[in-house]
């Protein structure tokens, strides 16, 4: 059977599933849910937890009532079942207005949707879907003129075929070593699951093929590496630069300077990710690496996210490295005519041998003498695409720069395999002595009016306040803290009498560069903010960082918005605007983010992790949905026992599969 064969596909729907690249049958069964629709079992109204997604049954306690406001509608029921008596559960259906004439008092519903509270604290439930069937409903990712239903009947008449176009790809015994049902199970069952624990396996079979190949592809494009800019310089160059530093570097900072060196010696391109805490001193290694290209004569190229951390970068590139002998510049997108038309000489010439920008660094017309190194952060990892423009700007030929990536997020070394396909991971775990560690509270509403008189008291000092916000605007429906509402209130009311800036990522680009300008110089004394802030920023008098909300926030992410204080000598303190729960209280516990990193993959799983990846995410979905960060390990170990002797032939087997798995997206899993 081919795809076209399947009834109820036209020639549209066709041309549809096409451009969602799936073209063959074994395209369409690889094609997995996004998520499900469990309404096997009710939740009880009054065990209803505020972020999670429940099916609820119960009665109608009141005749549904319409409301009108600003163009829009809602429809309001409550529903009571056994577990409250006499209370009731609020939902709401917005622009809906036929559900009034749709449900009556006294009728049974059954709903499926997620569960929040409004702004009085009460737990409601927003527009959820009503339920006429009882099971585990696969739901898929929207593909235009296919809507759900027909794509479940579509992926029915496929498996009928599964055995023949989507056979066994790991071997028996390695199936059996890590406890892993038959591919075919896990397909059937994948698509419509039988029972929770019937997907729960066969979730855990897929995702665990999906890490294996994926790793497996990233170890055969390690050994396929392109040609890069091989260097040469003495043996003791690293040394060197350390002695001209006015600090002695950690035992980690030299460990990562070796490999950086030793990478650089090779005639392959280099890829390799540096990770380390906020604070680990990733920058001094960075113009390290740079010095030891500029010893072997070639040019370094340096991106960062903002022009203020550009700035910032190059103000501490010519305090390390212009003693040494070597000249910085600075490019970026916002240069006037003439400023711009000088950089770009001097980095056609040479006569910079370090350029630190934006991305600015890889528009059209900017010509490099001999680039040899490219440093940039996460942000901007490298796919093909990039790489290509970075090899068109290299020093000619098939020799493409050599490359390293930044992480100031720590991530644990299994997710980084995955996160990073074939770059190699070094680890900065040590922290300069004399660092201050940031003191972290959970502070209760209760506590807010001592928090302002606490940030008024550190701008008399001086010191500066953050406060982030996780959202842009106020939702009417939520109770969470908005930067626009919350700039408006403490700018007019508490903290008038301070200077207060504003901004986020939908503002204008020069409106916030200006703001970030102003509070990096000390102009502003607090900056409420979204999490733009969250990498970027460095402000050395800064000792206040409020979140909002913080149980919005990932640990990892509240870890990241942490490390923006704690940069200059002062105490600095980080305050969690929430109720106290045990992901908080890690955070309060310790500072040492790769412990953060561990705790957060545990509670949260993969999924939130390999959302952020900028390139093939959809190639891992079954990881995604897993929650099983475990997983991870287990299919490290297992790859590397793969290569152990006397596993030849299933390592054979696994490296023909991953081959095949990611022959489309072996491109952006090189350098990811």
């Amino acid at each position: 059977m081919q795809l076209e064969d399947i009834k109820g596909l036209g020639k549209a729907r066709l041309e549809a599933l096409h451009k969602a690249g799936i073209h063959t049958l074994a395209d369409l069964l690889l094609t997995l849910p996004s998520s499900y629709q469990n309404t096997l079992v009710s939740t009880p109204v009054a065990q209803l937890v505020p972020g999670e997604t429940a099916c609820v049954e119960g009665y109608v306690m009141n005749t549904p009532r319409l409301s009108r406001f600003h163009g829009r509608t809602s429809v309001t029921v409550k529903l009571r079942d056994e577990s409250v008596p006499k209370g009731s559960l609020n939902v709401v259906f917005f622009n809906q207005p036929w559900v009034q004439n749709q449900v009556h008092e006294n009728d049974e519903l059954v709903l499926y949707g997620r569960v929040d509270r409004d702004k009085q604290g009460k737990v409601r439930m927003y527009c959820p879907a009503r339920v006429s069937e009882r099971g585990i409903v696969p739901v898929y990712r929207a593909v235009s003129a296919i809507p759900g239903k027909t794509m479940r009947d579509i992926i029915r008449q496929g498996l009928e075929q599964l055995e023949s176009c989507c056979p066994e790809t790991l071997p028996t015994a390695l199936r059996m070593r890590h406890g892993l049902c038959e591919r075919n199970f896990a397909l059937r069952q994948v698509h419509f699951p039988e029972s929770m624990e019937n997907l729960r396996i066969a979730l855990r079979r897929i995702a665990f093929e999906e890490a294996l190949f994926y790793q497996t592809a990233g170890m055969l494009l390690r050994g396929e590496r392109t040609a890069g800019v091989q260097m040469d310089f003495a043996a003791d160059e690293a040394e060197r630069f350390w002695d001209s530093l006015p600090f002695a570097p950690t035992g980690a900072q030299r460990s990562v300077l070796e490999d950086i060196a030793k990478d650089l010696k090779k005639p392959s391109a280099m890829g390799r990710l540096v990770q380390g805490d906020v604070g680990c001193g990733k920058t001094a290694v960075a113009f390290g690496s740079m010095y030891l290209s500029f010893r072997a004569g070639f040019q370094s190229a340096m991106m960062a996210p903002t022009e203020i951390l550009a700035r910032q970068h190059l103000e501490s590139a010519k305090s390390m490295l212009e003693p040494l002998g070597i000249r910085c510049g600075l490019l970026l997108g916002g240069m006037k005519a003439k400023e711009r038309r000088e950089a770009l000489e001097n980095i056609r010439t040479g006569n910079w041998q370090v350029v630190i920008g934006t991305h600015a660094l890889l528009s059209e017309g900017v010509e490099y003498s001999n680039l040899g190194l490219v440093i940039t952060d996460e942000q901007h990892r490298f796919g093909v695409h990039q790489r290509k423009l970075l090899s068109d700007k290299g020093i000619g030929g098939d020799q493409t720069p050599n490359a390293l990536v930044m992480s100031a997020t720590p991530i644990p070394r299994s997710l980084a395999l995955v996160l990073y396909g074939d770059l190699d991971i070094s680890i900065i775990d040590e922290l300069p002595p004399g660092r201050t560690p940031v003191t972290t509270r959970v502070v209760p509403e209760s506590k807010r009016e001592g928090l302002y008189g606490f940030i008024r008291e550190e701008a008399k000092k001086g010191r500066q306040t953050y406060i982030v916000c996780p959202m842009v605007h106020e939702n009417e429906n939520l109770d969470v803290k908005s930067a626009q509402e919350t700039y408006a209130e403490l700018s007019q009311g508490v903290l008038s009498d301070l200077r207060l800036g504003l901004t986020y990522g939908e503002q204008d680009a020069a409106e916030k560069e200006e703001t970030l300008q102003k509070f990096s110089l000390g102009q502003k004394d607090v900056l409420v903010a979204t999490t733009v802030i969250e990498v970027g920023v460095n402000v050395p008098s800064a000792t206040v960082m409020v979140i909002e909300n913080a149980e919005r926030f990932g640990l990892s992410q509240l870890h990241q918005l942490r490390g923006r204080v704690g940069r200059g000598a002062d105490k600095s303190w980080c305050f969690l605007m929430a109720e106290s729960n045990e992901r908080l209280k890690t955070l309060c516990e310790t500072t040492d983010g790769f412990v953060i990193a561990k705790k957060d993959l545990e509670l949260r799983g993969p999924g939130d992790f390999l959302g952020k990846r900028q390139h093939g995410d959809a190639s891992l979905p079954g990881l995604a949905m897993t929650g099983d960060g475990k997983l991870l390990e287990e299919t490290s170990r297992c790859l590397r026992e793969l290569m152990e002797k006397g596993r030849e032939k299933e390592f054979e087997q696994v490296k023909h599969h991953a081959r095949l798995a990611f022959a489309r997206v072996m491109d952006e899993i090189a350098m990811n």
